[in-house]
């Protein structure tokens, strides 16, 4: 009798101990630590969150700035050529008032690895896009994402401070930034509104599924029958105080499921524009650009292809 006593409470032991084993972390739903810190902002008012460049900043700023107003002005007009060609095969093909109905979205990754020339060839490529949509009388918008901070932020200090909970989910302070939004009915602006997408201080890290969830509520909100929103990146999500402190899949996953939701509810087409990354392991309908000089032509055709069916 008390060897079968000894047993069982052996047995609920062994029970216990395992009823208290973390759940394994590819299973765990993806979730937030705190959105206390993050921030949605229009392009021109980046001083309030990153504060003014300092003066080396300031220069290379400035430098990228005369780039692309000028040194790109050879490969900016080979793509505006290519833009003029396709909206006239639209026009053709698509009648006004399907246009008019129509709503567009390009979401830029601006994580760390985008700095410099495809940075660069990027805000030109969005440049040379936007006013090509809005010349079709497409409603546009163009957006971007990364992170306020490197390291977490303020958000992991906040973890750091309460005792470092296990598995906190994401943990950092997004950053989702508006260069142009819908309701502006400019015609052109004359690249300004990207200005602020060459800060040297912009890129760092990206948390893909959450903007996309962002931009789709944005595309949502308009009276549209046709939406689309296009996504340029150059790789996978990553965040490195969110993937230290859950696991390395934990932002990959929520892209993915974010993504197929999207596509399932059929309300948003979804193309990925993979700049030298093949975004088609993700994405049903994508793009690789293997070359950044080859962004706007190949944007203007993703747009094309898009608007046409």
């Amino acid at each position: 009798m008390a060897a079968k006593q000894a047993m069982l409470q052996i047995l609920r032991h062994i029970q216990s101990y395992f009823s208290r084993a973390p759940v394994p972390t590819n299973s765990i739903p993806y979730h937030v630590y705190t959105r206390e810190f993050d921030v949605i902002i229009e392009a021109e008012k980046l001083d309030s969150v990153l504060g003014r460049l300092p003066r080396d900043q300031e220069d290379a700023h400035a430098e990228a700035w005369a780039t692309f107003s000028c040194a790109l002005q050879g490969w900016r007009t080979k793509a505006h050529l290519i833009a003029l060609e396709a909206a006239d095969r639209i026009r053709i093909a698509v009648d006004a008032e399907q246009l008019a109905d129509t709503a567009i979205s390009i979401l830029v990754d601006q994580s760390g690895s985008m700095r410099g020339q495809s940075m660069l060839l990027v805000a030109a490529a969005c440049d040379i896009a936007q006013d090509f949509l809005v010349h079709l009388g497409v409603k546009t918008e163009v957006l971007g994402f990364t992170t306020v901070r490197w390291k977490g932020g303020k958000s992991r200090e906040l973890w750091v401070r309460r005792g470092r909970r296990p598995l906190p989910g994401r943990l950092s302070d997004l950053l989702h930034i508006v260069y142009r939004s819908a309701d502006d009915r400019r015609a052109s602006t004359g690249g300004n509104l990207f200005k602020p997408m060459l800060r040297p201080d912009l890129p760092k890290e990206n948390v893909d599924g959450e903007a996309i969830e962002w931009a789709v509520g944005r595309l949502m909100a308009m009276p549209k029958q046709r939406r689309t929103l296009l996504v340029l990146s150059d790789g996978v999500p990553a965040d490195d105080s969110t993937l230290i402190a859950n696991d390395a899949g934990f932002l990959d996953r929520h892209l993915r499921k974010v993504i197929r939701r999207i596509e399932t509810s059929k309300d948003v087409k979804l193309v990925g524009i993979g700049i030298g990354f093949d975004t088609s392991a993700y994405y049903q309908s994508s793009l690789v650009i293997s070359s950044v000089d080859d962004l706007g032509s190949s944007l203007i055709a993703a747009l094309e292809n898009s608007l046409r069916k």
